[in-house]
């Protein structure tokens, strides 16, 4: 089998003529946009909810909790089903189930009914990351892989921001309460699914891509395996490395995505769903990391380094952003805690943008969405185990995060260690034969 991909392709440079791939990146950039406003509305509304509903910090764990376990699980089905079907019927199934999930919130009225709301929307947002990562893999070459990620993955933090200029325009515009304002916006996911369907195809059957913009996308080494099987798959220690690092990592960014409204809201008395600058502080540093993790990451193959050595430098550097958040519990001065959350956030995100261009370094297309399924399992089962650990934590110490946010920097130094054990050369699978 191949060897470690070394800084580059052997092949004559390419010109990358015509920019068609880039309005998949857009689409898919709108499409992480509102799976993220369907995902954090409930976060910026539980202090409402929670007041209306009478929910405890353990009872709001438990909704959150349901969330990650159907995310956790969903994440192996809708997986496999983009590897079979593709991304293009495979994600539109996908932003179906999470807009009914979406929907049913606003009909939702006991702890039992909102967990039920959200294992629907866990089980469809389950297919977004596949999707993103599988049509990523078909647009565009390696060497320019996750900085195309980046910018998608940079959408996570857009659609978070704009969740509370959303919720003020339906509930303080509009007048709706928070049960229309549920409804009202499943129409984005509707708007998203046309969307999916009129633009998305492979490259070579779009009709809308040069011949010189193709040589470019296909330019890699042509792959020796076609497609694996999950028999295949689980057994590979370079499918562990990811799901490992997954594991470890994702759980700090749900955190921060459905505890952050909490703790400004009892620590500073603050609203993030009315007081926008500090989320848009915070989120926007972020999108900063997101992209220039995936740029990074890019441009040191580009320069000649080893797909190996500028991965794991870039996640490397990423952890060392997360520090920060050591020094953030017991601030007074609030926007000296959003500025260090904020650098915390987005170091979060550059390892995130440059772990999910793992997979395609090491597995063929057809087994991509796999792979990220097995990764996304492993990451919302640490998220479910954050979640619930949050919850009792937060009950336990009257609401102090100093341990959740000290344990949150540990992890991707944990994470870097743990994919180089297991795939010491992020070197492309080998395998006897497919299934």
């Amino acid at each position: 089998m191949a060897q470690a991909f070394a800084g580059g392709s052997t092949a004559p440079p390419v010109p990358k003529s015509g920019r068609y791939r880039w309005l998949i990146v857009a689409v898919l950039f709108a499409a992480t946009t509102v799976n993220y406003i369907d995902r954090t509305m409930l976060g910026l509304l539980a202090p409402t909810l929670g007041d209306e509903l009478g929910w405890s910090e353990n009872d709001y764990g438990n909704i959150v909790t349901a969330f990650q376990a159907a995310y956790a699980l969903g994440f192996l089905l809708m997986g496999w089903m983009i590897d079979r079907f593709g991304p293009k019927i495979g994600y539109a199934v996908a932003i179906s189930i999470w807009t009914i999930g979406h929907v049913a919130h606003g009909f939702a009225s006991s702890v039992a009914s909102f967990m039920l709301a959200r294992v629907v929307l866990g089980i469809g947002e389950a297919g977004h990351f596949p999707s993103v990562v599988r049509a990523s893999s078909e647009w565009f070459p390696q060497k320019e892989r996750s900085y195309a990620i980046g910018w998608v993955n940079s959408a996570t933090t857009i659609g978070v921001i704009l969740t509370a200029p959303t919720i003020a325009l339906f509930m303080r515009v509009l007048g709706f309460g928070w049960r229309e304002t549920f409804i009202v916006t499943g129409a984005f996911g509707v708007i998203l699914l046309v969307l999916w369907l009129w633009l998305y195809s492979n490259p070579r059957e779009s009709g809308k891509v040069s011949e010189a913009e193709l040589a470019w996308i296909e330019h890699d080494p042509p792959e020796k395996i076609e497609r694996l099987g999950w028999g295949a798959i689980v057994t590979k220690r370079e499918a562990w490395a990811y799901a490992l690092g997954k594991f470890l990592t994702d759980p700090v960014w749900f955190l921060m995505l459905f505890w952050l409204p909490k703790y400004f809201s009892t620590t500073y008395d603050v609203d993030l769903k009315v007081v926008l600058l500090p989320m848009i502080v915070m989120y926007l540093l972020s999108d900063v990391g997101s992209i220039l993790g995936g740029w990074v990451s890019s441009k040191l193959i580009q320069t000649g380094h080893s797909v190996n050595f500028a991965r794991k430098a870039t996640m490397l550097g990423a952890g060392f952003c997360v520090l920060p958040l050591l020094f953030v519990s017991g601030l007074d001065n609030m926007w000296l805690a959003v500025v260090l959350i904020g650098i915390a956030l987005a170091g979060h995100q550059a390892f995130s943008s440059t772990i999910l261009s793992i997979p395609p370094d090491m597995f063929p297309k057809r087994a991509v969405g796999s792979v990220i399924g097995l990764g996304g399992f492993a990451g919302g089962v640490g998220g479910m185990i954050m979640a619930k650990s949050t919850g009792l934590v937060l009950d336990a110490t009257g609401g102090n995060y100093t341990v959740i946010f000290a344990a949150c920097t540990t992890v991707y130094f944990l994470a870097v260690l743990a994919i180089h054990t297991l795939s010491p050369r992020l070197a492309p699978v080998s395998v006897e034969s497919t299934k």
